[in-house]
């Protein structure tokens, strides 16, 4: 299981990046605020490029921080569902600024999206 981190902090971003930090965690936020209740696998192939540990790892990070919630059902093969908690909805309503910073830049600069197939961009 992974520690919960606690700091000590110089600011409230400080603490904010500790839990979001990382190139995924804001992504598999905003996966499971578009999407609801996610399996691990529906995660990973909406997020591509992230490789299973770094998905693992940063999922077990967001459950340690209270961001995620992890629910493990008895059934055969076992099935565990991930889904924002309160704290992670008012996170991801948080981070919703700096997207619609990100996606000003985008326009800006004139950059390409990662092309996600059938599914809509953040």
């Amino acid at each position: 299981m992974h520690a919960k981190r606690s700091g000590p902090y110089f600011c409230g971003i400080d603490a904010a990046m500790d839990v979001v930090g990382g190139k995924w965690k804001s992504l598999i936020l905003w996966e499971l605020a578009e999407h609801g209740v996610r399996r691990f696998g529906e995660l990973r192939r909406g997020l591509p490029g992230v490789s299973e540990k770094m998905l693992g790892q940063h999922l077990g990070e967001l459950v340690a921080d209270g961001v995620v919630e992890r629910t493990v059902y008895p059934d055969v093969p076992p099935r565990v569902e991930y889904a924002l908690t309160p704290e992670g909805a008012l996170l991801n309503a948080a981070l919703a600024p700096l997207g619609a910073w990100g996606k000003r830049r985008i326009e800006r600069i004139g950059a390409p999206k990662v092309a996600l197939g059938l599914q809509n961009g953040p």
